[in-house]
């Protein structure tokens, strides 16, 4: 029995460790990822991060928003923020660039939300 309780209390110190963050080299700033400053989002339109898979929109100045840039259609990444929509190349679907909600089909899901962090002039992906 000594045996199988010792192998026990290494198993819990091993969960607890990890649970507890240790040996995180691919751990995150408690900001988040740096994505980009404020003033290289335009007011209202954005920008769109193809490795991320995010575009954060500006829909009134100092009001940041963050969402999928995959679209919900047949998931093509959007590729352009115009005119107040985000716009997806592939089957001309477009979303409302303060609510990722579908502004013109065939999509019929908005895009999902993305949780981000301004602090000062920086926008940190969560």
């Amino acid at each position: 029995m000594t045996h199988s309780t010792t192998r026990r209390t290494v198993l819990a110190t091993g969960a607890a460790a990890l649970a507890a963050g240790c040996g995180g080299e691919n751990s995150t700033a408690p900001g988040g990822q740096q994505l980009t400053r404020t003033g290289d989002v335009p007011e209202g339109g954005g920008t769109i991060f193809k490795e991320q898979k995010v575009v954060i929109t500006q829909p009134t100045k100092g009001d940041f928003k963050a969402f999928s840039a995959i679209c919900t259609h047949m998931g093509c990444t959007v590729n352009q923020v115009a005119d107040g929509t985000i716009d997806c190349p592939c089957h001309g679907s477009k979303y409302d660039i303060a609510d990722g909600a579908v502004a013109h089909g065939p999509a019929t899901e908005p895009l999902p939300p993305k949780s981000i962090k301004v602090e000062g002039n920086s926008i940190h992906l969560l």
